[in-house]
């Protein structure tokens, strides 16, 4: 397992990670934006597609809120776009592919011995602040009022 979440209060660590479509995200450069950060294990995957669908259906939330919806994972940007496609999906999915797993190290939520990205999520406030975290075991979906409550805090 990997260390334990960033604190409350903290400025988060950057990262560049190229969305579905190969376009490049830098945490850095949505400083002024409010940003919630999921992690997930796995497209494709029950669990991550509850999650996400979830998510979608709830976009007006983050939309509302000034707040910019990000996923990530551990997959390739050809996987989650095909995934993205798929299931419709409205928001960036970031791949943490190569170097595999870096911002999820950087987060600490990468599982190196199963290569993956744990279940957890960060609310960041438009500073680059952290507000919010949650973290839950990997078969247990995040529930979405923990989305609604640390929207309230940005």
């Amino acid at each position: 397992m990997t260390a334990g979440l960033p604190a409350a209060g903290a400025v988060v660590p950057g990262f560049c990670l190229p969305n579905q479509f190969g376009e490049d995200v830098r945490l850095e450069g949505l400083r002024g934006t409010g940003v919630v950060l999921v992690f997930f294990p796995f497209a494709y995957s029950k669990v991550c597609r509850g999650e996400l669908e979830e998510l979608q259906s709830a976009k007006g939330l983050f939309a509302d809120a000034g707040v910019r919806l990000l996923a990530v994972s551990c997959d390739s940007k050809y996987t989650l776009r095909a995934w993205a496609e798929q299931e419709g999906f409205g928001f960036d999915l970031l791949s943490d592919f190569w170097p595999h797993g870096e911002a999820a190290r950087t987060f600490g939520v990468f599982d190196g011995r199963r290569g993956l990205a744990e279940r957890a999520s960060f609310a960041i406030d438009r500073g680059g602040v952290l507000q919010a975290s949650i973290r839950t075991d990997s078969g247990a979906p995040r529930p979405l009022d923990w989305y609604r409550s640390a929207l309230e805090d940005l």
